[in-house]
């Protein structure tokens, strides 16, 4: 749950309420998230992944790049707007949690078209030479700034990228934050409203969405 749903919850149930339906997949998905691991709220949220799930349609991505699986629910919705001949890779690093997406994974229809890694994003990043046209990070807020980085020579002009929890339960308002994942937040938001590579807006969706698009 986010700060904003925690000071309006009427509000967030009446968007929900308003937006298109989840495929039944993501429900059940959303269920046993929320039955099954310690910290469920990190799920893409409905409203989230309805988001994710427009702004794949619109873009019609070939190559999505997703950092932070978590259970896969965001992965779903992303692939959801994948091209016919498209793919999605997703990375990883919680072994333990893993079986819950594989799972899913396999369930869905885009089944042959994700692509799920145990890996380090960082490493990933170095190392591949594919260009995304998506990309989807809801991961180690520590690294964030080292991520954008990392992925501006793997992106071209028109590519989205976006940035979950970007405004850290209002904690960025914090001008002074000894909290070194708060002050990583806001370095990454000065470094992307500086860059004129690009262009963004920060949306106040659940705990703040940073949507970029390279120019």
């Amino acid at each position: 749950m986010s700060f904003f749903e925690e000071q309006c919850p009427e509000m967030d149930r009446y968007l929900e309420n308003r937006a298109s339906a989840e495929p039944d997949i993501l429900k059940r998905l959303r269920r046993e998230t929320f039955q099954k691991t310690t910290q469920p709220h990190m799920i893409s949220g409905y409203q989230q992944g309805r988001l994710l799930t427009i702004i794949s349609k619109m873009t019609q991505p070939k190559n999505i790049l997703e950092i932070g699986t978590f259970t896969g629910y965001a992965t779903l919705c992303l692939a959801e707007g994948l091209s016919k001949e498209g793919k999605i890779t997703t990375l990883d690093v919680n072994e333990e949690l893993a079986y819950l997406p594989r799972k899913y994974f396999r369930e869905s229809e885009f089944a042959t078209q994700i692509d799920f890694q145990m890996k380090d994003a960082k490493t990933f990043l170095e190392e591949t030479e594919e260009i995304f046209d998506l990309v989807f990070i809801d991961a180690d807020k520590e690294n964030y700034p080292e991520y954008f980085k990392l992925i501006k020579p793997k992106i071209k002009s028109g590519s989205v990228i976006l940035f979950d929890n970007v405004l850290w339960y209002g904690k960025v308002l914090d001008e002074n934050s000894k909290q070194i994942s708060t002050q990583k937040i806001q370095e990454l938001n000065d470094s992307v409203a500086k860059d004129e590579d690009f262009e963004n807006l920060i949306l106040p969706l659940r705990d703040g969405v940073n949507l970029i698009r390279k120019r």
